[in-house]
C-alpha cells in the first residue's frame, strides 16, 4: 500500500496516511487518523481539495473537460438516450433492457399525481412566492402524505420514495407556476413522455391544449439530461448530510432544493437572462465586453466560464447545438435577446481575452436561452434545474444509505473565537 508520511514539525511525531486510489481522478489521502495519531485536524474551507465520500455515479475532470455518468460519456447519452433511461442509469448503474425500461417506465408513470389534500398546501403561499420556496415547503410535505413507504432502512421503501420523487417533481413543479398565475391544475397524462408532459401541465388550459414541437421537447430533455447529477455539489452534499442522520428522503431533497436556490448555485442561468436583458440591444455590446473586462467594474460576465471546468464545459458543446437548432425553428427576427446572445457567444468565441481566460459559454448561458426560448418565466428557470437534478439527488442518497459503515456527518471547525472566560453579572459589567 502507498503511503504518505506526515510529520509534526513541532514534536517529531510522525504517521503514515494510507493513499487511495480512484478509478479516474487524482489519488487521495486518507487522513481520517490524523486526530487520533497527532491531535489534528485538516483546515479546508469549502472543501476545496477534500473528498466527503465515494462513489460511483458520476465523474468529473475539470480539467479535460469530462463528465460521465456511470462510465458513459455525456456526450453519447444525451445524443441517444431519454431523460428517464439517465435516470434509470443513475439509480441502478446500468442502462436498462427494454423491458426494464418498459417497467420502469410504468412505474414512474405510476406515481405523477399528487395527493388531492397536498394540492390544498398551495393555498398557503402568497400569490407573489418565488417557486423555488413553495418547491421546497411542498416536497417536503410529501413525507405527510406517502406513509407506506418511510422505512428508509428497507431498500424497497427507499427505492419507492425515489420513483415518487423523480414522477412527482414535474407536477410540483407546473402546479407552482399555475398557482402563482391564477390557472387551474392540470393533471398528468401517462400517454405521452416525461417531458411532453411537463409542458402540457405548464401551459394546456381546459379549453386549450398545449401544442409543442419535436425540437422543443428534445431541447428541454437534453438540458434535463445535462443537469441531471454533477458530483458533489452543494446541493448534492447537503442532500448526503442530510440523508446521513437517516432523515426521510424528502426531507434531504427538500433541503437539496434550498441549496441549489442560492443564485451561486442554480440561478445562474437565470442571471444570464437578466444580463441580456441588461445589455437591452446589441448596440451595447462592445460597451458591455468593456466593462467585463474592466476589474474596477462590478458588472459580470454571466454564463462563461466555470468553477470546475478550466477547459470547455463538456455540457456546453452539446446544448448549444440544440440551442441553435431550437433558435433556428422559432421566430427570432424580433427577438433582440436572441441577437444579444448569439453575439456575445460570438465574441467570446473569438476574442483573445475570452479565449486566454477560457471565459467559454457555459451550459447555463445556453441552458437560460433555451428557456426563455420556451416561454418559462424567469422564476421557473431554477426549478426546471431541480426538476432535472432530482434524480441526482436521489441516487447519490440511495448510494450513501447502502454503505455498509454509514455515520452522521460532522465536519470539523478551527476555532477562532473568545477565550475561556468568566461570566460577569449585569451590574458589574
Amino acid at each position: 500500500m502507498n503511503t504518505v508520511t506526515i510529520t509534526d514539525n513541532r514534536t517529531g511525531k510522525s504517521m503514515e496516511c494510507p493513499i487511495k486510489q480512484g478509478v479516474h481522478g487524482p489519488d487521495v489521502i486518507d487522513c481520517q487518523a490524523l486526530y487520533k495519531e497527532l491531535g489534528m485536524f485538516t483546515f479546508d474551507p469549502a472543501f476545496m481539495t477534500t473528498a466527503s465520500c465515494s462513489s460511483k455515479i458520476t465523474f468529473i475532470d475539470g480539467d479535460k473537460g469530462i463528465l460521465l455518468y456511470r462510465g458513459y460519456p455525456i456526450e453519447q447519452l444525451a445524443e441517444n438516450s431519454s431523460y428517464l433511461e439517465v435516470c434509470y442509469l443513475l439509480l441502478y448503474g446500468e442502462l436498462p433492457t427494454q423491458t426494464e425500461m418498459e417497467v420502469f417506465t410504468t412505474d414512474i408513470g405510476q406515481h405523477t399525481m399528487l395527493n388531492e389534500g397536498l394540492l390544498r398546501f398551495y393555498n398557503g403561499f402568497r400569490h407573489n412566492s418565488h417557486p423555488m420556496s413553495m418547491l421546497v415547503g411542498v416536497v417536503g410535505a410529501l413525507s405527510s402524505y406517502y406513509y407506506d413507504a418511510m422505512d428508509i432502512t428497507n431498500p424497497e421503501h427507499r427505492n419507492r420514495s425515489s420513483l415518487r420523487l423523480i414522477a412527482k417533481m414535474p407536477t410540483i413543479a407546473a402546479n407552482s407556476h399555475n398557482y402563482l398565475v391564477g390557472r387551474p391544475y392540470v393533471y398528468p397524462r401517462n400517454d405521452i413522455g416525461y417531458v411532453e408532459n411537463f409542458l402540457q401541465m405548464m401551459f394546456s388550459t381546459p379549453n386549450r391544449p398545449y401544442e409543442t414541437t419535436k425540437i422543443a421537447v428534445k431541447a428541454l430533455e437534453i438540458m434535463l439530461i445535462l443537469h441531471a447529477d454533477h458530483e458533489q455539489n452543494a446541493s448534492t452534499s447537503t442532500v448526503r448530510l442530510a440523508g446521513s442522520s437517516q432523515a426521510h428522503p424528502f426531507s434531504c431533497v427538500a433541503g437539496g432544493i434550498a441549496t441549489l436556490w442560492g443564485p451561486a448555485h442554480g440561478g445562474a442561468n437565470e442571471a444570464v437572462i437578466r444580463m441580456l436583458q441588461e445589455i437591452g440591444d446589441i448596440n451595447n455590446i462592445p460597451k458591455y465586453i468593456e466593462r467585463f473586462k474592466d476589474k474596477n467594474d462590478p458588472t459580470r460576465l454571466m454564463g462563461f466560464g466555470h468553477r470546475v471546468y478550466k477547459n470547455y464545459d463538456p455540457r456546453a458543446k452539446i446544448i448549444r447545438n440544440i440551442c441553435h437548432e431550437l433558435l433556428n425553428e422559432l421566430d427570432t427576427a424580433n427577438q433582440p435577446l436572441f441577437k444579444i446572445a448569439m453575439e456575445l457567444e460570438r465574441i467570446a468565441l473569438e476574442d483573445d481575452y475570452f479565449i486566454k481566460r477560457k471565459l467559454y459559454p457555459n451550459v447555463d448561458f445556453y441552458s437560460g436561452i433555451i428557456l426563455s426560448a420556451l416561454n418559462i418565466p424567469l422564476n421557473m428557470f431554477t426549478v426546471l434545474f431541480a426538476v432535472g437534478r432530482s434524480v441526482g439527488w436521489v441516487a447519490q442518497w440511495m448510494e450513501m444509505m447502502n454503505e455498509e459503515n454509514l455515520r452522521i456527518g460532522r465536519p470539523r471547525q478551527l476555532y477562532v473565537g473568545a477565550s475561556k472566560r468568566d461570566y460577569i453579572p449585569v451590574n458589574k459589567r
